[in-house]
């Protein structure tokens, strides 16, 4: 009877450090998968990193610099109850699906914006092709380098100076949801004067950060 008392608590002994190993592997790996989720979390809902491509935004942005987008704002605009919540205002450096290009995205300037959507009702998208004005639609008029929101001159500081002439004209009138984007370096940009306003549905979200290279980090 002893020698069985005695094996028993030696191998009660010797199982414990493996049922701990165990645990601890089991505590590890509910930690990673919390980790990615978070991670997943934030980068689907929250903010993204996205590296700058090409010359259009420049001096603002330039080709391989790497910023961060808010992208919040815009998923919960996608709410059937917060159909109407602003999160892009003119002026706004936005990233966005291109809808002509599949899995393509842009980075550009918000030049102007359609009017409110009264209605409570998500804004629907409308051929590049429709022109004719409605009543409260929004005119946006790109002449000689100068642009004008329902007639009047914006100022725009963030221009180089031999970006403020071109020999380009178009005209467009945004409905509620859409959006006039514009390239800061004019002559080397693809922006609505070729594909026309930008839907909400197509934005991605705001660039708001900008931390690489670090000479230049900060707030855009």
């Amino acid at each position: 009877m002893e020698i069985r008392k005695e094996l028993t608590t030696s191998d009660s002994t010797d199982s414990t450090p493996k049922e701990d190993v165990k645990r601890e592997v089991y505590e590890l790996m509910k930690l990673v998968v919390l980790f990615l989720l978070i991670f997943w979390g934030l980068k689907t809902f929250v903010v993204e990193g996205y590296e700058v491509q090409g010359a259009s935004m420049q001096p603002t942005l330039v080709d391989s610099e790497r910023i961060l987008v808010f992208k919040l704002g815009n998923q919960l605009s996608r709410l059937p109850f917060l159909a109407n919540l602003e999160t892009v205002d003119s002026g706004d450096v936005i990233v966005f699906d291109s809808n002509i290009e599949n899995n393509k995205r842009y980075i550009k300037r918000v030049i102007a914006k359609g009017p409110p959507n009264e209605s409570g009702k998500k804004a629907v998208a409308h051929p590049i092709e429709s022109t004719l004005p409605g009543l409260y639609d929004v005119n946006v008029r790109f002449e000689q380098g100068r642009i004008f929101v329902d007639n009047h001159l914006l100022q725009e500081d963030y221009l180089l100076d031999e970006e403020r002439y071109s020999p380009e004209r178009d005209e467009r009138y945004l409905r509620p949801g859409e959006y006039y984007v514009l390239g800061d370096n004019r002559s080397e940009s693809k922006d609505s004067r070729s594909f026309g306003p930008v839907h909400q549905e197509q934005i991605i979200g705001k660039a708001i950060f900008r931390f690489w290279p670090i000479s230049k980090i900060g707030l855009l």
